[in-house]
């Protein structure tokens, strides 16, 4: 089947021109967002998915604000149940943002993104993460521990996350911030800053 596939798409290299192929395919995204997005608390005007959700749970807890992007194998995960446990997650997203490939943002508590929010590939922004570092949770299986959040992640307008950095709970993010790539926030970064490191420092302000 796959040989089979491969030699339509050729055979189809010499018909269509590679624009038509290009409408298609964004044809093909407006399809799936709309298929996709009936189920989330607000789904706003121009936000598209480009490919496919890599995962999707709790939409009826998440809003998306006007003109944003997903790039493929995006997750939003809201938790409302883990193991028996109920929580009260909400996530927003505010109007112009931007999530590259293999991004993830979770929440059993509350993540709060303003506008135009960049982000590079394989992005995490988590506000719970699976037990405790107690002896007691590290001899269960990771995906058996509860969840556990430290609080809400708050972030800024016009904030740029570079590739593979990870936002965890209880931190805020100012307006204009660079989060370098490979970082890991545990603290609140200023507004207008450059952070950078494990964990995340402030290493430049623009003034």
């Amino acid at each position: 089947m796959r040989k089979l596939l491969l030699f339509l798409g050729k055979a189809w290299s010499y018909i269509l021109p590679r624009q038509i192929v290009y409408y298609l395919g964004r044809a093909k995204d407006y399809m799936y967002t709309g298929y996709s997005c009936r189920k989330f608390k607000l789904w706003g005007k121009g936000s598209l998915v480009t490919g496919r959700w890599r995962e999707l749970v709790g939409e009826e807890c998440i809003e998306v604000g006007n003109d944003c992007t997903f790039y493929p194998d995006v997750e939003l995960t809201a938790w409302k149940n883990y193991k028996g446990v109920s929580f009260t997650p909400t996530i927003h997203l505010g109007n112009g943002c931007v999530m590259r490939n293999r991004s993830h943002i979770t929440a059993i508590n509350q993540i709060q993104i303003g506008d135009n929010l960049l982000t590079g590939n394989d992005v995490l922004i988590s506000d719970n993460n699976h037990g405790n570092i107690e002896l007691q949770d590290l001899q269960i299986r990771p995906q058996d521990r509860e969840l556990i959040t430290k609080g809400r992640i708050v972030i800024g307008d016009n904030v740029w996350i570079g590739d593979k950095a990870v936002i965890l709970g209880n931190v805020q993010i100012g307006t204009g911030a660079v989060i370098a790539a490979g970082s890991v926030v545990t603290k609140d970064v200023p507004a207008y800053c450059i952070a950078a490191g494990v964990p995340a420092k402030v290493i430049k302000q623009i003034k």
